[in-house]
């Protein structure tokens, strides 16, 4: 089933999974899958995880093939082009393709740090068309509600949005954040600009103060005042920052389901207790 089909019929709820960094490990990642199902999710994104080449495309395969026909979820496989070539991009897509993937979050992913980009590939929007032009794979892209911490200004990132919507991207799963009004205005500016394709909101519960400290690293998301005092409040006491970091998250799905959003994307972390807490919160929502 191709995702972007699932919206014309509900609101939709996904979780993304990552695979371990250890080959040793991916049994956890099934238990995470297997607890993940009773929620009923409609699709589970596999991230590419780190390093890149043959080895981490095999995890995210492997783990996106189980999903769907060993846990009868539909997977999305995430694909970075940094670094990739044509040739290198063919010959995952044709994997992909052989084991049943139809669907496939085409990105860019991260500069290696001191490097430059590398491959065919200088954008998302290039894989994309790339992909168009050969495979009918459901394409979906990613967005930034607040702008691409690289990108020069918010309309600059609109346009960029654009670029990859008009290459044939049909759905979108935004970036994390952590204020609400930023995605509304950020709807605002996609349908102003004639992106008329389904834009999920993408939700993520911090558990811990690292996790705070790498996405304003990583993402340069804004942090409201009220999620600083209640992250300020409890950090010495992991239970209850979990709670909060959860209550946090229900308030922000909330707001969102009321105001009409095209869907919910959780980023679990790997951490199925806390999908089942948002998901008793507010699957009578959905």
């Amino acid at each position: 089933m191709k995702t972007c089909d699932l919206f014309k019929k509900k609101t939709v709820l996904s979780f993304e999974v990552f695979p371990p960094k250890r080959t040793d490990a991916v049994d956890t990642v099934y238990s995470t899958v297997a607890a993940l199902k009773e929620l009923a999710p409609d699709f589970i994104s596999v991230t590419y995880g780190a390093g890149g080449g043959r080895a981490t495309c095999d995890a995210t395969l492997s783990i996106a093939s189980a999903i769907k026909y060993e846990y009868g979820i539909e997977s999305v496989a995430h694909l970075p082009c940094i670094g990739l070539t044509k040739e290198e991009a063919t010959n995952q897509l044709e994997r992909f393709k052989a084991a049943g993937i139809e669907n496939i979050l085409a990105l860019r992913g991260d500069i290696p740090e001191g490097g430059a980009p590398s491959g065919d590939f200088a954008h998302a929007s290039d894989l994309i068309s790339f992909i168009r032009e050969r495979y009918d794979f459901n394409l979906i892209a990613a967005c930034y509600p607040e702008g691409h911490h690289e990108s020069e200004s918010v309309l600059a990132d609109i346009h960029n949005l654009k670029i990859k919507t008009d290459a044939g991207a049909t759905q979108l799963i935004s970036q994390l954040f952590f204020d609400n009004d930023y995605f509304y205005r950020f709807l605002e500016r996609c349908r102003l600009a004639n992106i008329d394709v389904p834009i999920e909101a993408g939700i993520m519960p911090v558990a811990n103060k690292k996790q705070i400290e790498r996405m304003v690293t990583l993402c340069g998301v804004t942090l409201p005042k009220k999620f600083v005092a209640t992250m300020t409040r409890y950090e010495d006491n992991p239970e209850a920052l979990r709670d909060a970091a959860i209550a946090y998250a229900v308030d922000q799905i909330v707001d969102l389901i009321a105001q009409g959003v095209d869907g919910i994307h959780l980023y679990t972390m790997n951490n199925p207790y806390i999908a089942r807490r948002i998901h008793e919160a507010v699957y009578r929502l959905l």
